[in-house]
């Protein structure tokens, strides 16, 4: 029953949604598009898929070079204090006026356009001002809604990720909830400065009027679906768990933490929705401007994390590390246990499960420094002494943080014989695979803490520069005890966004996301654990987590 209806929703018609290619769409008989939007932080991208998967179309917009007025550098304005960080709305405005046109240019044909969704930057703000919703439902296709919006929005420059001004609003909602854990608890995460609960509390405070003169506070992701429906759209579960202000297991604001914000918030705010929500139809304005269905659907937009975990199509048990210049960690877990460390958000695809997020600085650039130091700054000789060493590096275990690091607050580099005795030096051979051991065991270390555990059928996904070497792989497999896949995370928002508008329009009749993703082409098999791993580093990871912790006290003042 729910294959039929997935298999329903994704044909649309004569012809069942085939094709191919990256050009434009078009013909007679042609099966249904999803467009999957991602509002980032550099540019505004879009991915067309037909009901089979297949990518017909991507797009894009770069701020600073396709939109100099606005000044921006990196997509953002860095204010003199270096703390504030904020951008333009009428760049996100009038980029999506100049990304549907090149849309339209490429031929193409929205009229096939069944659902659509996207994503955004997480932790940004738009403030929208009086009278902008009856802005909205009167928008007028013969202008560009960068000129119809001109007069939309009570702060023109909004606070996004990068901004950490917002410390002493952090400290009172803290202390209003009964301290960071406290407020972990509720809200999945301790209060940080981007969130969006603690950016809200600064604007009443700093700049009373331009609050008082608003009448809805959207997200990122809320303000784009809002300008595709011609009225104020719901956050969603999942973006909006990253704001200090969702109850992440009653899925409600908290009352504890809009009245530590701000007044009447919950009015501003409106009711969160889950993120498999269809939320209306289309504009009349686009239907008219750009020739799309009347019946097109617009499916709730959520944060771009999120739509990543989508996008890499992770499952019950899964992992996803993505190895770059600092390691990111995704998870998909049903307990979640909030920490001071890492975030919590509601599932964007099972909105009774649970996605947790880990950030850890000490990734490539900690690896290269080894490499340079302790292989001839090659990584053919790096990969080889992870070769010659054994498992468990007979006891050797090092935690290297060569900046501050997020998860644990610690610094500096740590060695450790098999008796736990500090040591200030190893062999080359031996260093190499501490650090690269050390590192995938502070991520499981700090995964579970969260809530993760490995289960049968467990996977590993990995993406980012060193996801091409295999040997690093292969401790990333023995570490967690589970086969590691490679994939492609380039588009993962934006594929993760289109998904998610077909999945939409099936979701509400019990037809689970795996399903509608079913036939996407599978990432690739790259390592398999050593049959001695679990007994080898079930037993490292408690020496380690004692070592870690050893490490935090000696560094307290």
């Amino acid at each position: 029953m729910a294959a039929a209806a997935a298999a329903a929703a994704a044909g649309g018609g004569a012809g069942g949604g085939t094709g191919g290619g990256t050009g434009g769409t078009g013909g007679a008989g042609a099966g249904a598009v999803y467009l999957g939007f991602d509002f980032s932080t550099q540019q505004l991208k879009v991915v067309a898929i037909d009901g089979n998967l297949n990518v017909l179309h991507q797009n894009n917009v770069q701020f600073d070079s396709e939109l100099p007025e606005f000044r921006t550098q990196g997509g953002v304005h860095i204010q003199p204090d270096r703390l504030t960080v904020t951008s333009p709305v009428l760049m996100w405005v009038k980029a999506l006026d100049l990304l549907l046109d090149k849309m339209k240019r490429a031929g193409l044909d929205f009229s096939r356009v069944r659902a659509l969704s996207g994503s955004g930057q997480q932790h940004g703000s738009v403030f929208w001002k009086r009278g902008a919703s009856q802005t909205l439902r009167d928008l007028d296709p013969e202008q560009s809604l960068n000129q119809l919006l001109q007069h939309s929005f009570s702060v023109s420059d909004s606070p996004v990720w990068m901004d950490s001004s917002s410390t002493q609003q952090c400290a009172d909602l803290q202390s209003a909830a009964g301290g960071a854990q406290s407020l972990a608890e509720i809200t999945g995460s301790r209060a940080y400065e981007r969130f969006t609960g603690n950016q809200i509390a600064k604007l009443l405070q700093s700049r009373p009027d331009q609050y008082q003169d608003s009448e809805r506070i959207s997200l990122v992701s809320s303000f784009a679906a809002s300008l595709f429906l011609g009225g104020y759209a719901s956050i969603d579960y999942s973006d909006g768990s990253g704001m200090n202000l969702l109850d992440i297991r009653s899925r409600t604001w908290s009352k504890i933490c809009l009245e530590a914000t701000a007044p009447h918030l919950d009015r501003l705010l409106g009711d969160p929705q889950p993120s498999t929500a269809v939320l209306g139809r289309v504009s009349p304005y686009f239907v008219r401007r750009f020739g799309f269905s009347e019946s097109c659907s617009v499916v709730a937009f959520t944060g771009d994390n999120p739509a990543s975990l989508a996008g890499m199509r992770l499952q019950q048990g899964d992992i996803a590390v993505s190895l770059g210049t600092s390691d990111t960690v995704f998870l998909w877990i049903q307990q979640p246990r909030p920490a001071l460390e890492g975030h919590i958000f509601c599932n964007p695809v099972d909105w009774q499960q649970f996605m947790a997020l880990l950030c850890f600085k000490n990734g490539s650039l900690t690896r290269e420094r080894i490499r340079n130091e302790c292989a001839g700054a090659s990584w053919e000789v790096f990969s080889a002494a992870l070769k010659e060493t054994p498992l468990g590096n007979h006891g050797n275990i090092g935690l290297y943080f060569d900046t501050m690091e997020i998860t644990p607050p610690a610094v500096g580099v740590h060695r450790f014989n098999q008796d736990d005795k500090k040591v200030s030096s190893l062999s080359p051979q031996v260093e190499v695979r501490a650090l690269v051991e050390g590192q995938f065991l502070s991520r499981r270390l700090h995964a579970e803490s969260l809530g993760y555990s490995i289960i049968p059928g467990t996977r590993v996904l990995a993406t980012g520069g060193a996801s091409s070497n295999k040997e690093i792989l292969q401790v990333l497999s023995d570490v967690f005890n589970a086969p590691v896949y490679t994939i492609d995370l380039s588009n993962s928002a934006c594929l993760g966004s289109a998904y998610r508008a077909l999945h939409g329009l099936t979701a509400e009749s019990g037809v689970s996301f795996s399903d509608v993703v079913k036939n996407a082409a599978e990432p690739q098999l790259a390592a398999k654990p050593h049959p001695t791993a679990q007994e080898v580093y079930d037993q490292m990871l408690k020496r380690y987590a004692r070592l870690e912790e050893r490490v935090l006290q000696e560094s307290r003042p």
